[in-house]
């Protein structure tokens, strides 16, 4: 099923301007990735489903679409580097700076939840019987409807936990059958999962003290890259910090300063 170049440049604007997604250049990732649904959904062609998007008021197919254009590809203990400055060098700092043991962390682009569980474990890990008395809830978001439910659920399958140590696995997952995994409600209990479009505001009542947000600008231009970054960074509590993907690009304007790769922080104090 072929989409016409006046179809692809609408959804490349409808695209960009409600999700900040760059489509430019993917034509024929568009056309194989959405061919498929659109005649399974009874659409004779682009022309009719298009229509349908662009007057959509619920969202649903919006969402479906969305779904079906970003890759949500991701595994427990991923980027380890960064799991390892959380533990060695972030934890040790905010237990000794946050009076108020609020401790704030975002999972922005969450996909199907590893990553959010993967800090409340090391969280578990690193506080231990220390944890009581300390709000470690974390709050972790995506524009995927169908990542969210079932990063809710908490199962996975033996693939997403190949770097899991077998301690960790004993301790924070329950086995079922055919193979898969459920993490423990303790965990899972410790992670706040919300839809959240990160090109909308950002109107939280306090800052964060960690912003994750791996493999998500990927899909920005720069510019889109630049006004994201802003917002975390006035998100972001004095001294607090950003993790991006280590394969990625910040933008030049970043106004964060470099810890090490893939690792930002403002301010100069936590």
């Amino acid at each position: 099923m072929v989409i016409s170049d006046r179809e692809f440049s609408m959804l490349v604007t409808f695209v960009k301007r409600g999700y900040g997604i760059d489509l430019r250049g993917k034509k024929s990732m568009v056309e194989s990735r959405l061919s498929n649904y659109i005649q399974d959904c009874g659409f004779k062609d682009f022309t009719e489903y298009m229509s349908v998007i662009f007057c959509d008021n619920s969202g649903r197919e919006i969402a479906n679409l969305i779904n079906r254009l970003t890759t949500n590809h991701t595994y427990f203990m991923r980027e380890s580097e960064h799991f390892s400055h959380f533990t060695q060098v972030f934890l040790p700092q905010a237990e000794k700076s946050i009076k108020d043991h609020d401790l704030r962390i975002w999972s922005a682009g969450c996909s199907f939840g590893n990553e959010a569980y993967n800090l409340a474990m090391c969280m578990d890990e690193y506080f231990g019987p220390r944890q009581l008395g300390w709000d470690l809830k974390i709050l972790a978001t995506d524009i995927s409807f169908n990542a969210l439910r079932a990063a809710q659920r908490g199962v996975y399958g033996e693939q997403s936990l190949k770097e899991i140590p077998e301690s960790w696995r004993a301790k924070y997952f329950v086995p079922m059958n055919h193979g898969l995994y459920k993490v423990c409600d303790r965990i899972r209990n410790n992670v706040v999962f919300k839809y959240h479009n990160l090109m909308d505001e950002m109107s939280f009542k306090k800052g964060f003290d960690l912003i994750v947000c791996r493999n998500v600008m990927i899909y920005f231009d720069d510019a889109t890259k630049s006004a994201l970054c802003k917002k975390f960074y006035g998100a972001t509590e004095e001294g607090g910090y950003l993790y991006i993907g280590h394969a990625e690009i910040p933008p030049m304007d970043i106004p964060y300063k470099r810890v090490q790769t893939a690792v930002y922080r403002k301010g100069d104090s936590l």
